[in-house]
């Protein structure tokens, strides 16, 4: 029997001109032995000017993540929060094996200054060092703490919504997931930004993104293989780890979920809200015609970028005033 060759959609013409820079930083295809450089790179220097510019502080806490360990969370709201208003927990992309709390954040910032947010952003301990479950289970952990700490934090219980980018957006699900199950935070709504939610990694979009664009399907290989050892590939993976694997998405708050047409991802996204769609769920999903994983951030001045986030934010802004 003779495998069907998927040709790879075409990428945005303004995007493709931006990927020659972008392949200068990162290659299409992550290998194991390149994480330690990975988690080198430098953090956005311009963060803690951008806190400023909307008003508010940035602070540290500790807390207990997964079996006795300890994660950091970052906490950023304005300096005389008095009113409560609403959580944004925040969970980073980075394929499970790199990045930290600061990446991604900068999105939200503005919700601080427009809806008096307060945004928490975790450090969940990385594979595979701390391969599942630990991830979730600290991102999980951060959540339950930021919920029993509201009313020091400033925030409306009822407006607490959980978020993040990539592996950020799969753990955001799975948190979800868990939530629901676990009968914890009632959460207002889930950002699920172009979300890391299968580990067999074997649609026609990953065959597709090969060698191409950004996170190719050897890349999402790395990850997973990371997370999940031996277990990938078998009915040992729950559906925390791997969301896309839930065949039960009923009960799940207002989801969100975006991704482009020419990455790894954009099968496995659109499955997800299809699937909360047949359980009778909310998902509001857009698919961005010739986008590569993560356009927004590596080429944020593009058309498509441009569009790609006001469509995000205009969602986020009614989950919050809602």
């Amino acid at each position: 029997m003779t495998t069907r060759i998927h040709p790879a959609p075409p990428f945005d013409p303004e995007l493709d001109a931006a990927l020659g820079m972008v392949r200068e930083m990162i290659p299409p295809s992550l290998l194991p032995e390149m994480i330690p450089a990975l988690r080198q790179m430098p953090d956005d220097p311009t963060l803690e000017a951008q806190i400023a510019a909307v008003g508010a502080v940035h602070e540290e806490r500790t807390i207990a993540g997964f079996e006795g360990g300890e994660i950091v969370v970052s906490i950023f709201r304005r300096p005389d929060q008095k009113t409560p208003g609403p959580g944004i927990y925040h969970i980073h992309g980075g394929g499970m094996i790199i990045g930290n709390r600061f990446q991604g954040v900068q999105g939200f910032l503005p919700f601080i200054e427009s809806h008096g947010a307060v945004i928490v952003s975790a450090e969940y301990r990385l594979a595979p060092e701390f391969p599942d479950p630990v991830p979730v289970e600290d991102c999980y952990a951060g959540l339950i703490w930021t919920a029993e700490h509201a009313d020091e934090l400033g925030i409306d219980l009822s407006r607490l919504v959980v978020g993040g980018a990539s592996a950020g957006g799969g753990l955001s699900a799975g948190v979800t997931l868990m939530a629901r199950d676990r009968k914890g935070p009632e959460l207002r709504a889930s950002l699920l930004i172009y979300p890391m939610l299968d580990d067999r990694n074997d649609t026609v979009s990953a065959h597709q993104i090969q060698g191409i664009g950004v996170w190719d399907k050897t890349s999402n290989d790395t990850g997973w293989d990371a997370l999940l050892g031996d277990r990938r590939h078998t009915d040992a993976v729950s559906i925390y780890a791997a969301p896309a694997r839930a065949t039960d998405l009923s009960d799940v708050p207002p989801t969100f979920i975006d991704v482009g047409t020419a990455e790894v991802f954009r099968d496995e996204d659109v499955a997800y809200a299809s699937g909360i769609w047949a359980a009778g769920g909310d998902c509001e999903l857009h698919v961005w015609p010739g986008g590569f994983h993560g356009f927004d951030g590596l080429a944020p001045q593009a058309r498509l970028s441009v569009a790609m986030v006001e469509a995000r934010n205009a969602w986020l802004a009614r989950m919050l005033d809602a």
